[in-house]
């Protein structure tokens, strides 16, 4: 196998692990290590020396365990055979997982057992790469996204099974709801399945429940489903005429307010106000009633009923001072005598019993004074 002078990483992003294709390098040969990346050189399947990034010429200062192992020259070129991985530490994203059957539970609302599944995707990092290389890689040469997913699967699928059977029940979220809780059951789930990828030096970065496979084409629960958003269609309608109501409320309110405004910048450009304007009102309801006394009971009834008794009282006053003007065709009844008698004198004369017929004070037949009481 031919030597390599330049030891270097010869893969992709979406790659783990990278083993070189040699195993046959010379001393003073560079190796190079990418950001991101970690060089792991074993000998016999044990781990010698480990690099991070950057630019390193091989030399026994460089490679003490190796050195040590295969008593390495100092000074000079010579080979050496080891094995060289090259460890991508940066996150691996949008790794997609699923679970390969539904999980069969008792659906907490409406108590009726459903069949449910999963998927959606994780970030993984490598943390530890001797881990990785002793407990994971083995003699594998490549460490692919996908060859990941497929030595996790058994555990992802069965943590998520129990795990998204278990939160709907003691959380009591129904079915239809647990599209809404999903950042809560990713959550969940990630705690669970962390200590899973940390055996294996792998940090679980991020874990998502994308989906919640539900039973669609089970007639019962299309009966259930119909019936659970037929429900709380019916209550968001109820809500929303009671806000139409409240809006409607509302606006008449600011109607009324607006118009009452209005109203009153009138009469202040007019130069009235508003007990003057029902006073006038009033006058003018009693000028057009035809009687007295019904003026009089109106303007009363109008007076307490305003708050402007006491004007409304100085103008039905000053119509009742004023007579009336009896209707046309109609005979003035005939006007009092001026000679009436004076109130409290007698009407017959105490000596004779002459009539007096007007107010004199002496009987004009037998000359006797007048009595009064």
């Amino acid at each position: 196998m031919a030597l390599f002078d330049v030891i270097q990483y010869d893969g992709d992003n979406g790659t783990f692990l990278w083993k070189h294709p040699s195993e046959d390098f010379n001393i003073l040969s560079q190796l190079i290590v990418h950001q991101s990346q970690e060089a792991v050189f074993l000998k016999d399947g044990r781990v010698l020396d480990l690099f991070g990034p950057g630019r390193y010429t091989l030399d026994s200062d460089n490679l003490p365990l190796l050195s040590a192992l295969v008593n390495l020259p100092f000074g000079g070129t010579s080979p050496f055979h080891c094995e060289v991985y090259f460890i991508n530490k940066s996150d691996q994203m949008a790794i997609k997982w699923g679970t390969d059957s539904k999980v069969e539970y008792l659906e907490p609302t409406y108590r009726f057992p459903i069949q449910i599944g999963a998927c959606g995707e994780m970030s993984l990092r490598v943390r530890d790469s001797y881990k990785l290389l002793t407990r994971l890689v083995g003699v594998d040469d490549v460490l692919t996204r996908e060859g990941l997913s497929r030595h996790f699967r058994s555990a992802v699928i069965t943590r998520v099974k129990t795990c998204l059977a278990q939160y709907m029940r003691e959380s009591g979220v129904s079915i239809f709801e647990i599209d809404s809780h999903l950042e809560a059951l990713s959550q969940k789930l990630q705690e669970q399945l962390a200590p899973d990828f940390e055996e294996y030096g792998l940090s679980l970065e991020r874990f998502y429940v994308m989906t919640v496979l539900k039973p669609e084409e089970d007639p019962t629960y299309r009966k259930l489903k119909d019936l659970y958003f037929r429900q709380y269609a019916d209550i968001a309608e109820a809500e929303l005429r009671q806000r139409v109501s409240a809006i409607d409320q509302a606006t008449a309110a600011q109607k009324l307010t607006a118009q009452a405004k209005a109203m009153a910048e009138k009469r202040s450009i007019e130069g009235y106000t508003y007990q003057q304007e029902r006073t006038l009102d009033v006058a003018e309801a009693m000028a057009g009633s035809g009687g007295a006394g019904a003026l009089g009971s109106m303007g009363m009834e109008l007076g307490i009923m305003t708050g402007v008794s006491r004007q409304v009282g100085q103008v039905i006053d000053s119509v009742l001072r004023t007579p009336a003007s009896p209707p046309p065709g109609t005979v003035p009844p005939p006007a009092a005598s001026a000679a009436a008698p004076a109130e409290g004198a007698a009407a017959f004369c105490g000596n004779c019993g002459h009539a007096f017929a007007g107010s004199e004070n002496f009987c004009p037949k037998c000359g006797g004074k007048r009595s009064r009481p």
